[in-house]
């Protein structure tokens, strides 16, 4: 199949499934051609089956803001038509699925027919969708593309319930690729950090209000009171300098490290003995899963999605929003030493059914269905 991608460039999760997922159907003997405005943090090999397409913004004085979504759906058109692509994948609901239904209609006032798939990832849905700016939007170009799916049940369910959809959607999680994941112990790196043994916790985020940061450093705050251990901060954001005020205050400082955005963040995770993730908003999960990969427990929140991916007791634990106490009191458990090894080789356990292995073939098959069921528009024109 010739496939076209489109989703946001950055280190976000939609942006990172949707490279992953390319550079997986590329291996997989599929041509894939992304189309962003940026090329994709994630696309970071060489491959004949792998192609990128910039999306040209214009910028005149007339505009207070350029019109990225003209210039993303006038790309669509190019792509689609010189290419001869079998389908569209959008990723993020805005703009990226409304400017590939304005895509879809130019096509088809030139006799060519594109099924598109929409993938939602979650705050397309869970907070800008609901906005009132976009909501209509939002609603008509989920129901007006071929085929959608979710990354979570959750995030299903939570589409349903806000928005007026009048087709299916399918769910099908997120993944990793576990080759890239598998556990490579950096010891001397351990021991830069921890020189004396100490337990060492991990945190990824884009430091944004509803992925409770703060949470994690009062957490590590109350487990340093009672065990040794060391805490790093993976990401960057508009929370980050509250945060390092917050450890200043705390007297924290000498035992948490910010490490900024990074690209090999397994190399991190793959130390560490345990992962935090106390988000109020999650559709799925996509960095604890990653650390699940490296063998890493996790100690999370109950929101969105996460409790789907995250076994209560056995890969980890799920605690409420803002329950600083009873993460602490779970924190410790997990980072017992004789509790350790088994929530660890739990946690790869679960993470091996989210390889994309297992996951690739939902979404091969999902494309062929799909331009199955929109064959008779081809037959029409």
């Amino acid at each position: 199949m010739k496939i076209g991608i489109v989703c946001y460039p950055t280190f976000g999760g939609s942006g990172v499934v949707a490279t992953e997922l390319g550079k997986a159907l590329a291996k997989e003997g599929h041509q894939i051609h992304f189309i962003t405005y940026r090329q994709p943090t994630r696309l970071d090999f060489f491959s004949e089956n792998l192609f990128y397409h910039e999306v040209d913004i214009k910028s005149y004085p007339l505009f207070e803001h350029a019109p990225y979504e003209l210039a993303l759906a006038s790309k669509m058109v190019n792509v689609v038509k010189y290419e001869q692509l079998d389908l569209l994948h959008v990723h993020y609901a805005i703009p990226h699925a409304s400017a590939a239904y304005m895509a879809k209609q130019i096509l088809k006032e030139r006799g060519i027919y594109i099924p598109v798939v929409t993938t939602l990832h979650g705050t397309d849905i869970t907070l800008v969708g609901k906005d009132p700016s976009y909501e209509p939007v939002v609603t008509f170009s989920i129901n007006q593309s071929d085929g959608v799916t979710a990354v979570s049940e959750d995030l299903r369910k939570a589409t349903v319930e806000h928005f007026e959809i009048k087709r299916d959607i399918r769910v099908i999680p997120n993944f990793i690729d576990l080759e890239r994941f598998k556990k490579q112990k950096k010891e001397h790196f351990k021991l830069a950090i921890c020189p004396h043994g100490e337990k060492l916790i991990v945190h990824t985020s884009n430091f944004r209000k509803v992925k409770r940061v703060e949470d994690v450093i009062r957490v590590f705050y109350e487990v340093r009171k009672q065990i040794p251990a060391k805490l790093l901060l993976v990401g960057d954001g508009p929370e980050r300098d509250k945060m390092e005020r917050l450890c200043r205050d705390l007297g924290t400082c000498d035992d948490i490290r910010f490490l900024g955005k990074l690209e090999a963040v397994e190399e991190v995770l793959s130390v560490a003995d345990l992962f935090m993730m106390p988000s109020e908003k999650e559709s799925f999960g996509l960095a604890a899963l990653e650390a699940m990969a490296c063998e890493v427990p996790i100690l999370t929140s109950n929101a969105g999605g996460i409790p789907e991916l995250n076994i209560d007791g056995q890969t980890g634990f799920v605690c409420n929003v803002g329950d600083i106490t009873t993460m602490t009191t779970k924190a410790l458990e997990i980072l017992k030493d004789e509790n350790l090894p088994g929530f660890k080789e739990r946690a790869l356990k679960r993470a091996k059914e989210f390889d994309v292995t297992n996951i690739l073939p939902l979404y091969e098959s999902y494309y062929r269905e799909t331009i199955e069921s929109t064959k008779f528009y081809f037959e029409k024109i």
